[in-house]
């Protein structure tokens, strides 16, 4: 039996790298090797998903934030951190997950990506 191997590098790691920010998962979505894999499509489509869902979840959080400073809310500081935690332990499990060759769906988002990564 012939193994087919190409150059580059592996589907594991260009899903991992796809999570470190929007760019790489835009050039896997646009490259040749990669845009042929299914695994990759879906964490580089679920990786651009968590980013704009970021983005918009830190405009909200900082108006939010403008907010409470001015009426002193301690409390909704200390919550919002929270959720930034909650939020780094998110993308990092998506990102080791990535790296073993294993799928993490987020809730919501892991559907939308994997309807996208399907051609």
């Amino acid at each position: 039996m012939a193994l087919t191997t190409r150059a580059g590098i592996s589907d594991n790691a260009a899903g991992a790298i796809s999570y470190l920010t929007f760019i790489p998962a835009i050039l896997f979505l646009l490259l040749p090797p990669y845009k042929e894999s299914n695994d990759v499509r879906f964490h580089a489509w679920q990786s651009v998903l968590l980013d704009m869902a970021a983005f918009v979840i830190e405009i909200i959080f900082g108006a939010i934030a403008l907010l409470t400073l001015f009426l002193g809310a301690v409390s909704v500081a200390y919550l919002l951190r929270a959720i930034s935690v909650l939020w780094l332990i998110l993308w990092l499990t998506c990102l080791i997950q990535a790296m073993r060759g294993k799928r993490f769906k987020v809730p919501l988002l892991g559907n939308i990506a994997e309807k996208l990564a399907m051609k």
